[in-house]
């Protein structure tokens, strides 16, 4: 019983995180943990929860998410801490059109003058400030600032710096542009010319107000979703991470590792079976979602 109790409280805890919510919920959303290096040219600029990547380059340096409206003073302070400059801020990416990560887009775009970069699918939920997001007023789904966009990316496209190379992967479900974004990089602690895969999953889960399935009178929450959601799966599947690290710090463990780094450096990032895992294990939740919703639980 105490098993079956415990699975039951983990996936319940599973389908609350996926749900975006006002930031005074999440604390760890706006708490700043201390940026740190990853790789030599990849460093952590987030809060405890919400993770943004600052990839560095010889023409300037690449961020990856801006998170909430409040939390570009806290990404930029992180970034000139580590002895960058914020006006050397080439081009912002993003995990997913949603305002905790992408809230304070207008704000970073404003001090930096970067090129915004977004996949097809989220390129209008930026634009319009999220009222085009196809569940916008729904809970959890807040409206943000607008901003422009100054690339729409499609799947595999690339993004390019400085000799950096960035793919992008389409991961939508979570939301309709939902980006996993992978690139190769070295670690210090590695022979010279060796480089790691680093993979950064956008989302993996649906929201508990999604309906995945299409039925008379209870249509899916946009044409395709179960289908995106699939083809999700078999995208993340077919990657390879040496480096696991997400949208959010606990698809990753990200506080878990980061202590373990304090013996062993940026290795304690490196964790293909975690990654191989985790994706099974959102997978699962996924079918267990259909099937409940197709039973018309």
């Amino acid at each position: 019983m105490r098993r079956h109790l415990t699975v039951f409280v983990m996936l319940l805890c599973g389908c609350v995180s996926a749900l975006p919510s006002p930031a005074g919920e999440h604390p760890d959303w706006t708490t700043p943990l201390p940026p740190f290096r990853l790789a030599d040219n990849l460093y952590y600029v987030g809060s405890r929860d919400l993770a943004a990547y600052l990839i560095t380059t010889s023409a300037g340096n690449i961020l990856i998410n801006a998170n909430l409206v409040s939390s570009p003073p806290q990404v930029r302070a992180s970034v000139e801490s580590l002895g960058f400059a914020w006006k050397d801020t080439r081009i912002l990416l993003n995990s997913h059109a949603h305002a905790d990560h992408i809230g304070g887009v207008a704000q970073v775009l404003r001090e930096t003058g970067a090129l915004d970069v977004v996949m097809e699918g989220d390129a209008d939920v930026v634009r319009s400030g999220g009222r085009s997001d196809f569940a916008f007023g729904t809970d959890g789904i807040e409206p943000f600032p607008p901003a422009r966009v100054d690339r729409v990316l499609r799947d595999g496209d690339t993004v390019v710096l400085g000799g950096v190379t960035l793919t992008a992967h389409r991961t939508a479900g979570h939301t309709r542009g939902c980006t996993t974004w992978t690139f190769r990089t070295h670690l210090s602690g590695d022979p010279a010319g060796r480089e790691r895969n680093v993979v950064i999953v956008g989302s993996w889960r649906p929201l508990t107000q999604y309906r995945l399935v299409d039925s008379p009178g209870r249509p899916a929450s946009y044409p395709g979703i179960r289908a995106d959601f699939e083809r999700t799966f078999a995208t993340l599947r077919s990657l390879r991470a040496d480096l696991f690290l997400g949208a959010h710090g606990s698809y990753f463990d990200l506080l878990g590792k980061r202590e373990r780094a304090r013996v062993d450096g940026e290795a304690a990032f490196i964790d293909p079976e975690g990654y191989a895992d985790a994706v099974r294990r959102a997978e699962a939740e996924f079918e267990r979602f259909v099937a409940a919703e197709a039973a018309g639980a």
